[in-house]
């Protein structure tokens, strides 16, 4: 047997035994009663005793060498395959000559910092406008009426109209 198969062997065996005990507690645990106790104390007794050993054995179960390196694994498997993906379509963008995903996230970057710019800029404008709005006297929220515009016809009342015909 190769050392590969030989330790999974034992992690095998060792998950097994850890099975075994938790049903072994939970059978000793339907029949550990007080035979003078009510019926449905009886059936909360047994309840409240599997959810205990079930617990403690899936406690025991999470916290054993085995599954934490079983996790371990897993959780490292699961990154390399992660980068793997990411460099297999990297590598295919590149072939077919397309934006990679850095040139995005570049442009973006490019973008949200021309736009804070613009945003910035924009505020210092207003701020500067509402400074001479305050110098000539007008606030923003209180404005003068506009002067009137002697080159524009005066309206002539219904009366007028009258007359004029």
């Amino acid at each position: 047997m190769s050392e590969d198969s030989q330790r999974t062997a034992e992690q095998a065996a060792a998950f097994q035994k850890i099975w075994v005990d938790s049903v072994t507690k939970t059978m000793q645990t339907l029949f550990t009663f007080n035979p003078e106790a009510v019926p449905p104390e009886i059936a909360r007794q047994i309840r409240r005793g599997i959810l205990e050993a079930l617990a403690k054995s899936w406690d025991e179960f999470m916290r054993s060498p085995q599954f934490l390196e079983g996790m371990k694994q897993w959780m490292d498997q699961a990154v390399t395959f992660r980068k793997m993906s990411n460099d297999f379509v990297a590598t295919a963008r590149s072939e077919m000559q397309a934006t990679s995903r850095d040139d995005i996230d570049t442009v973006m970057l490019t973008v949200r910092h021309m736009e804070k710019r613009i945003l910035d800029r924009v505020d210092e404008l207003a701020t500067q406008v509402a400074d001479l709005s305050n110098r000539v006297g007008h606030s923003p929220g209180n404005r003068q009426a506009a002067p009137a515009n002697p080159a524009r016809k005066r309206r002539r009342t219904p009366r007028q109209r009258q007359g004029a015909h």
